[in-house]
């Protein structure tokens, strides 16, 4: 896997190297620098951290020269940046400090060409939209079993697995079981992909 960081602030450059397990890792501080490392780089996962060069990004934004596998991190996330960046094409937003575990996720789910996002903004997304059309209710009918899909309404209510597990008093190891069915089914492969197929 191959990392393009675009960050001004240092520390976050060195706090974040430590995490990734990328063949080549490669750091930018500005516009000119990052348009040039492009030009070298076969298709890398480009990670932007908005605390220090968000003016930047946004003019690559204005712009429309996003590229694919571009990820987005924050100190402090926020639910409204979050749906501005998605809805630009960021493959995921997050913050810059989450754990390695969750980074290592967020990397695979983007490298596979899926968009990944922390559970309140997926949340958010879901609640964007209330109500499916009646093409979706009727796809859903035809693929999927009753308790599948009261889950998946769950799931766009935005609730987390374990909500979803006292709500129908399942364990959540069957949660995530007829998680991985409806996924399976629908031909998704993971929550955002299943909102964006619905609504």
């Amino acid at each position: 896997m191959k990392i393009l960081f675009f960050s001004s602030d240092n520390g976050i450059v060195d706090e974040c190297k430590a995490r990734y397990e990328a063949e080549e890792f490669t750091h930018v501080y500005d516009l000119e620098m990052f348009e040039k490392a492009l030009l070298s780089m076969d298709e890398p996962i480009i990670i932007v951290d908005y605390d220090s060069v968000a003016s930047q990004l946004n003019k690559i934004l204005s712009a429309n020269k996003l590229r694919k596998k571009t990820v987005v991190v924050e100190s402090v996330p926020e639910v409204l940046t979050g749906k501005m960046l998605i809805s630009h094409g960021v493959s995921a937003y997050g913050n810059s400090r989450m754990l390695t575990i969750h980074y290592k996720s967020m990397l695979e789910v983007v490298d596979r060409g899926d968009v990944w996002t922390y559970p309140k903004l997926t949340a958010a997304l879901v609640k964007q939209e209330k109500g499916l059309s009646s093409e979706a209710l009727e796809f859903l009918e035809h693929r999927l079993t009753e308790q599948e899909k009261n889950i998946v309404m769950g799931i766009l209510d935005g609730l987390t697995n374990d909500a979803l597990a006292h709500k129908f008093g399942i364990t959540i190891r069957t949660v995530k079981a007829h998680i991985s069915s409806i996924f399976s089914k629908l031909h998704v492969s993971d929550r955002v992909a299943l909102i964006l197929l619905l609504k």
